[in-house]
């Protein structure tokens, strides 16, 4: 009887048997092969290290060689550059086995290697979605004859492209590409679980794919085939993580993630003084710098690396026995990531322990274990209508073609992001009347604001926006603090804006929305500071999960003694402010407990406007009314919102400066897309039916 395996070029298995010593393919390698080879797009699914890369690679090998496809016939995208270092090694020994070769084309690439790429190009080019733009615009490249044999792209850690302005960007350089070969690219995600596999890949073929669509998500159970075992504990403080740490596991190699540069660099140097040899790896670390402390972790044994979200991704930094979480990430998707570290060696299981390092922390991890104990996965969702991105692929489209026709750009796009002809007509009009673009006989070229504003650095600052991380660093004094998201201080508030920020409370100073830093003093906040002020925006579930977890409700996971005692601490502090069928309102305040997410909140406060504070004082958990307010005007207040569309909630007009290329659009365009990012209408809704049922009033 035939197997996949039969389908691949018979060099490809020859080299699967003897040079990997693989008895049989991964259930999703061997689920891959014929979509692919059909030609179908397509998402594969699996924990890191669940071989996604070779399922993808090998049946692209094979058509590579069966097809003889010229170069550049494949580009395999990543988001980050490290990811694509990492990648390169073991892609360039794949491709010799069908006497094919690999490039490497980043911000860090030399001029020397991009020049020898481009007399002789690769047949397999790993790069990022900004260099491919670079490419598409710079004069020292030809992107019609570079880029006119490509068959198929494969997007690595494809979610992490999609939850943010960087998946757009991607999108409209595929669609560009696609246009420029001529042919409709063969789209392969890879990603880790996702709530929406369906939809996501549907995003990923664009506005006029005619291929089939095949998600390839076989279930996982790792290698050993049990559940993994997961431990949440309470310890109190970042010193005391630092004492379990370095007294637990020995001798094993442990990989511990932390939610700040800040924690990592604190946590790291006391695990030296424990003795414990320890590497690091954050952002803030120079690239030769954070390579060697990687590879170092790579080869050792008994050790640890503390690191930031920049080992969630692929990177291989080797086998690992232990997964370590101080507090808990902000998505279960997150956790399932770095989950998917462990159990890669046969024998060994998954695992993971979380240590909560304060109070809400506890809360906000047992909520979020147990949605992953449940099996829900959050679904990615692209940010709603790029407005400033049709902008910013208008003017790298003039660069690119020198001059489009005012009529027809939009078809190099396709149905982008669901902008309204109408608004691509506006954002035409405000680039030709501000100087950044021109027109003459129909067609538009670039213009002098463009030329002032980005020509610097042959445009460089118009096509490399999107390598920066998107949240703020948050400064008091010259200590950095931790990081918030943009939406955090995008939202318009009267008096001081307040964040919450590492178990304390932070009075905003100073915002810089170029250089996303944000410098705060310590907030003087009577009362439980923990709930106050903005916190890190978290999704409607996970704020639903944990206060089902104040009600009493399991996380699935084993706990601590340490861990069940503060735990039923918190349960007995919350219970005024929690119910099973109900939102609470608490009269001292009055503040309107709806567990419903920042999100949520802000929109909320914008669609009921006559019962909330003036102040609009919330977070994730609930937000502040007008003290004369009473049960009956609240029900009032939310079946005349019901009635009628929600609106958008109000957004700081300075930080519309920091929307990337919001001066290219008209003002308007740009509170418009900033609001609708910083609502949530659905949840919203959700919330306001609960209430219009139910609402208990505590004292």
């Amino acid at each position: 009887m035939s197997s996949p395996a039969d389908r691949l070029h018979p060099v490809v298995v020859h080299h699967m048997a003897n040079t990997l010593g693989w008895q049989s393919m991964r259930q999703l390698q061997e689920q891959a092969v014929d979509p692919l080879l059909d030609g179908h797009d397509a998402l594969l699914i699996a924990p890191t290290a669940g071989g996604k890369t070779e399922a993808a690679v090998f049946p692209l090998l094979t058509a590579m060689a069966e097809q003889s496809w010229p170069a550049v016939s494949v580009l395999y995208v990543c988001p980050l550059r490290a990811l694509l270092n990492n990648l390169e090694p073991r892609l360039r020994g794949y491709a010799s086995w069908v006497g094919r070769r690999v490039g490497l084309w980043h911000g860090d690439v030399g001029a020397s290697t991009r020049k020898r790429l481009l007399i002789e190009p690769p047949d397999l080019l790993l790069t990022t979605p900004e260099s491919l733009e670079a490419m598409l615009v710079s004069t020292r490249v030809d992107p019609r004859a570079f880029f006119a044999h490509v068959q198929a792209v494969v997007v690595d850690e494809v979610h992490a492209f999609a939850g943010d302005d960087r998946g757009w960007h991607l999108l409209a350089v595929l669609e560009r590409l696609q246009r420029l070969a001529g042919r409709p690219l063969q789209r392969i995600g890879l990603s880790a679980t996702v709530g929406n596999p369906a939809e996501l890949l549907t995003w990923l073929q664009g506005s006029a794919s005619s291929r089939p669509a095949t998600v390839v998500a076989p279930p996982d159970n790792g290698p050993s085939g049990t559940a993994p075992d997961v431990t949440l504990d309470y310890v109190g403080s970042l010193a005391n993580a630092a004492t379990v740490v370095s007294s637990l596991h020995r001798g094993e190699k442990r990989l511990v993630f932390c939610e700040s540069r800040r924690q990592v660099e604190e946590l790291a140097l006391a695990l030296r003084e424990h003795g414990v040899t320890t590497f690091v790896s954050h952002s803030s670390i120079a690239v030769d710098e954070r390579r060697r402390a990687e590879q170092a972790f790579a080869e050792a044994r008994d050790c640890v690396i503390v690191s930031t979200s920049t080992l969630e991704l692929g990177i291989d930094v080797g086998d690992l026995d232990r997964i370590i979480q101080i507090d808990a990430p902000r998505t279960v998707a997150s956790f399932l990531q770095r989950l998917g570290r462990t159990g890669r060696r046969p024998g060994t299981e998954r695992n993971a322990l979380l240590l909560a390092t304060r109070p809400e922390a506890l809360v906000h991890g047992a909520g979020l274990l147990k949605l992953w104990s449940d099996g829900w996965v959050e679904p990615v969702t692209p940010p709603p209508s790029p407005r400033h991105l049709v902008a910013q692929q208008l003017l790298g489209l003039c660069l690119q073609e020198h001059r489009v026709g005012d009529a027809t750009w939009a078809e190099w796009l396709g149905d982008f992001g669901g902008v309204s002809p109408a608004e691509r007509q506006e954002i035409v009009d405000w680039l030709l009347a501000t100087g950044h673009l021109d027109s003459d006989s129909g067609m538009l070229f670039i213009g002098p604001e463009a030329e002032r504003r980005y020509g610097r650095r042959h445009f460089m600052e118009l096509v490399s926006v999107f390598t920066a991380e998107p949240e703020f660093t948050v400064i008091a004094g010259r200590r950095e603090v931790g990081t918030v998201d943009p939406l955090v201080l995008t939202r318009k508030v009267d008096g001081p804006r307040i964040v919450v920020l590492a178990g304390r409370a932070w009075e905003v100073t100073h915002i810089d929305w170029r250089r996303h830093r944000c410098w705060v003093s310590e907030a003087q906040q009577p009362g439980r500071m923990r709930w106050q002020g903005q916190a890190q925006p978290l999704s409607f579930e996970l704020c639903q999960a944990r206060r089902d977890v104040l009600l009493g409700d399991d996380p699935g996971v084993r706990l601590t003694e340490r861990a069940s005692k503060a735990l039923a601490n918190e349960r007995e502090a919350a219970a005024p402010f929690v119910e099973r069928d109900a939102t609470v309102v608490e009269t001292s305040g009055p503040w309107w407990w709806t567990w419903a997410g920042a999100r949520a909140n802000a929109t909320i406060a914008a669609a009921i406007p006559d019962v909330v504070d003036a102040r609009t004082r919330y977070d994730n958990d609930r937000l502040r009314l007008r003290g004369e307010v009473d049960a009956a005007e609240l029900h009032a207040a939310i079946s005349s919102a019901l009635s009628s569309s929600l609106p958008l909630p109000e957004v700081d007009e300075a930080a519309i400066r920091g929307l990337k290329f919001a001066d290219a659009l008209p003002s308007r365009l740009a509170a418009h897309t900033l609001a609708e990012r910083l609502s949530d209408p659905v949840a919203t809704r959700t919330t306001f039916l609960q209430a219009r049922m139910w609402l208990r009033h505590s004292t």
